[in-house]
């Protein structure tokens, strides 16, 4: 029986008037956009202020990223406009299938692309951050309709009001998209679980919507003294270094603290965090839990389950091919990973499906199967 392949880390651009065009009318004047400055380089900007800098990846291709900000240093004008320079697969759902294809895979699951990094500079005023999370959970889901059922399009979902959340889930599962970019960090001082956010993830399982932890604008879980030096605010090299320590921790708080136990069809992804990490995070997991419950004559939370054992039965991770997914498999099982290629970041792969068959090799039955789609299909509730 064929195993539908799927991609579980791929990029959806937004063009410069997504926002405007999908947020509500009376929010209009606070949508993000894209813009030119002066010297017609693009940026993501908000009430004028210039957020992020914008431009067109290739993958495989880094240094012509180092390449155009070395021209924007030097005041030099761009190479082309955005709309020049961006090949039609990377924001259209009929040109991403015809890419598909090239590629070999059955489907792919889309991320945002220019909206990934707004969420924390947006947290003065939480109605334009509702307002624009919207706004582009409403161009994924027409982006989805278009995709002849092999395109799985991630919202975008703030947990600061747990009631707008809830309706947003309920909203978007609606209109067809099954997973959620959720940040893995705390919320209002608040841990992932914390019973404010209870409603959210009864609601996840409820609706069929998947939360994921994805690279999105959230805080640093490092403390901000590491990041002196750091020239950018933007691309941080200790941030990019340590990408698995948010979602290592936001599992762990929800693990021992109860929550996964109390939402058991609760199903939770991690992607482009990196998946190196886990096979010792699950060793400390319990290690650490055993060893605590011993000093303290007792557990830190009375479980039903070995700690690891919840990760292991609800959350799947996305793996880049360079990190050798077979190995991992090896050491974890056949259910937890995934492959996703980061297309078409600069870091990621040019041929997604070459080099997912690469680091599939060695691996057999459903070691394999799990590895190429059927992990993803569950985390899709397919």
């Amino acid at each position: 029986m064929h195993v539908r392949t799927i991609d579980v880390d791929q990029h959806l651009f937004e063009s410069r008037d997504t926002w405007v065009d999908h947020i509500d009318p009376d929010c209009r004047d606070d949508a993000l956009r894209i813009e030119e400055d002066s010297a017609g380089w693009p940026w993501l900007v908000w009430r004028g202020r210039q957020l992020s800098s914008v431009g067109v990846p290739f993958p495989e291709q880094s240094a012509r990223i180092g390449d155009e900000h070395q021209r924007r240093q030097r005041g030099a004008p761009p190479l082309g406009t955005l709309e020049e320079l961006m090949p039609p697969a990377y924001g259209t759902a009929r040109a991403r299938l015809d890419a598909l294809d090239g590629f070999g895979f059955d489907a792919a699951v889309l991320f945002p692309n220019y909206g990934l990094l707004w969420e924390d500079k947006l947290s003065v005023d939480r109605a334009a951050q509702r307002a624009n999370a919207r706004a582009y959970n409403r161009f994924m889901a027409e982006t989805v309709s278009d995709g002849d059922g092999r395109l799985y399009g991630v919202a975008h979902v703030l947990l600061h009001d747990p009631a707008w959340a809830v309706e947003e889930i309920v909203r978007v599962s609606r209109q067809g998209l099954r997973l959620a970019m959720i940040a893995p960090a705390p919320v209002d001082g608040k841990p992932l679980s914390h019973p404010d956010f209870d409603p959210v993830w009864a609601a996840c399982c409820r609706h069929g919507v998947a939360p994921v932890f994805h690279v999105s604008g959230f805080e640093s879980p490092l403390h901000a003294a590491w990041h002196l030096g750091e020239p950018e605010e933007e691309d941080q090299l200790l941030d990019s270094i340590f990408l698995w320590v948010a979602p290592a921790v936001a599992l762990a708080n929800m693990i021992l603290s109860g929550t996964l136990e109390k939402f058991p069809e609760l199903r939770i992804g991690v992607v482009e965090l990196t998946a190196g990490w886990v096979p010792s995070f699950l060793l400390h997991l319990d290690g650490a839990s055993d060893f605590h419950a011993q000093r303290r004559g007792g557990p830190y939370r009375p479980l039903s389950l070995r700690p690891s054992d919840y990760f292991l039965r609800q959350v799947r991770v996305a793996a880049l091919p360079y990190e050798m997914p077979a190995r991992l498999v090896g050491q974890v099982g056949a259910e937890t990973f995934m492959v996703g290629s980061d297309w078409p970041h600069a870091e990621g792969v040019a041929h997604p499906m070459q080099a997912a068959e690469q680091a599939a090799h060695g691996l057999e039955g459903p070691n394999r199967d799990g590895l190429l789609g059927a992990n993803a299909a569950w985390l899709l509730g397919l």
